[in-house]
């Protein structure tokens, strides 16, 4: 009987230890600097958006700053759990049922902005990004 708990006990802490956790965390650098003072761009597209969520059990999420999602789960059960790209796709998604196909387009997001929300009950987690920006191509 001994042995049993002790095994539970090693069972419980194994898949605690071996659970799903990701900051979540959006760091971009750019190293390209695009001046649009001149008249060489068209907005072609405004507060485009997308979204993404993901699923998890036994676990939170919480915003932590600006374009940061942090989630601490055993387990995920939806989503792949890379919400920002996610998010980036579906925006472009988006902007191609409205707009056309991206190929071949010399485009880019310009507005960029990221919102960070999560459901939180005590057995499942959904964190979920959305962001939004303006399309704009670049005339030869």
């Amino acid at each position: 009987m001994k042995n049993i708990h002790h095994l539970m006990i090693i069972l419980l802490l194994s898949i605690i230890v071996t659970g799903c956790s990701t900051s979540g965390a959006f760091y971009s650098a750019n190293l390209t600097e695009v001046q649009l003072t001149e008249a060489n761009y068209e907005v072609v597209a405004t507060n485009v958006t997308g979204e993404a969520t993901s699923g998890y059990i036994l676990g939170a999420s919480t915003g932590i700053g600006y374009q940061q999602m942090q989630t601490f789960a055993i387990a995920r059960v939806s989503g792949s759990g890379k919400i920002y790209g996610e998010a980036i796709e579906d925006l472009w998604q988006n902007f191609r049922k409205e707009n056309g196909d991206v190929e071949g387009r010399n485009l880019a997001l310009v507005n960029l902005s990221y919102d960070t929300d999560a459901l939180n009950l005590f057995l499942y987690t959904q964190p979920q990004v959305s962001v939004r920006a303006d399309v704009i191509e670049f005339k030869e």
